[in-house]
């Protein structure tokens, strides 16, 4: 990116936008309807208070998903010059608003950041959050390639990979991967809220990695969802008869089929998971390596050292705590191949492995 940008709202991911084009020196202005937030944001260096002279080249609105259609109508009219884009999770549904409106959407273009965390405003915020994540743009016939070229720069100086996608499919895409998931993962997490502490002590990482995402804003994921409603209710209508079949086989667990049922179910489910791209988008499955690790210091270096010593790449890692042990457990992936080097010779340098 050259010249200004323009960012209008100071969350997680306009706050982000911000520290991740500042480490480039580009000049980055930051104005949210929230003084507060937008002071927040310039403190934690995400760019700096607007003035009358800015004459931004790009605008990039990361304001809630019900007030988009009118805050990029209000940068069009107020910036003629600039291309104005937005991050919302949705698509479809601020340019149908902004169509009805009249707005001349030529210096518009629509985008996505597949990026996040359960946290927000900018105290949140990093510059390295869409680093390595898909960013879709959202081109359209009657737009200028040098507009959505720029939008495509945006993301690319933030380490994104930019997607082209048109709006619906857009939206019809991260209802399945994102927005049901979302609903999902929270009701699950609802089931937790009157459990006892004994059940609850027991948790592991099958029920935090299902539920992690549930603890994500409540007034933001409404205006998410209400803008996606229809596509995420056809796609939970599918999902309820899919629970509908297994509640039923378990109800009749002795009837024959019963058991084929709820295999089958689980094997549906090794399909699925076995289709989302792995490391660098490639379709690779890896083995695992869980290492009981002592919780005091140095010793995950010690762990991560040691196998760069014995020339073993780290696919993926994930740590836990044992409930009630002074104990960590650390999970690596590894290369199918290389699972049985790896178990033999961690093992001989005195760590112990799990199962």
């Amino acid at each position: 990116m050259s010249g200004t940008v323009r960012i209008v709202g100071s969350g997680l991911l306009g706050a982000s936008v911000g520290l991740g084009l500042r480490q480039y020196g580009v000049d980055v202005v930051v104005t949210d309807a929230s003084r507060t937030a937008a002071q927040l944001a310039v403190e934690y260096g995400a760019g700096r208070e607007p003035e009358a002279s800015d004459a931004p080249v790009l605008i990039v609105v990361a304001v809630p998903p019900d007030a988009v259609a009118e805050v990029v109508a209000a940068e069009l009219a107020a910036f003629p010059d600039a291309i104005v884009t937005d991050v919302a999770s949705v698509k479809a549904a601020p340019l149908a608003e902004l169509e009805a409106l009249g707005v001349d959407l030529s210096r518009y273009v629509g985008s996505h950041p597949l990026a996040g965390r359960e946290r927000g405003g900018p105290i949140s915020a990093r510059a390295d959050l869409f680093l390595g994540r898909p960013w879709v743009v959202c081109s359209r016939p009657e737009l200028a390639r040098a507009a959505v070229s720029l939008v495509e720069g945006l993301a690319l100086d933030l380490g994104a990979i930019p997607v082209e996608m048109d709006a619906v499919a857009h939206d019809e895409s991260v209802a399945l991967v994102s927005h049901t998931p979302q609903l999902v993962s929270t009701l699950l997490a609802r089931r937790l809220a009157s459990a006892t502490d004994a059940a609850l002590g027991l948790a592991g990482g099958g029920v935090r990695d299902v539920t992690r995402i549930a603890s994500s804003d409540p007034a933001l994921w409404v205006q998410i969802l209400s803008a996606n409603a229809a596509t995420v209710a056809s796609i939970l209508r599918a999902y309820r008869d899919d629970l509908d079949e297994v509640v039923g086989a378990l109800e009749r667990i002795d009837e024959p089929g019963s058991r084929r049922t709820i295999a089958e179910t689980l094997a549906g489910g090794n399909a699925g998971v076995a289709r989302l791209p792995g490391k660098h988008g490639q379709d690779r499955r890896f083995a695992s390596v869980v290492v009981l690790i002592e919780d005091k210091p140095g010793q995950l270096g010690r762990l991560f050292a040691e196998l760069g010593e014995l020339d073993i790449n780290i696919e993926d890692f994930r740590m836990e705590h044992s409930p009630g042990a002074q104990i960590g457990i650390a999970e690596i992936s590894v290369v199918p191949e290389m699972l049985a080097r790896t178990v033999e010779d961690l093992t001989e340098r005195g760590w112990r492995i799990a199962g």
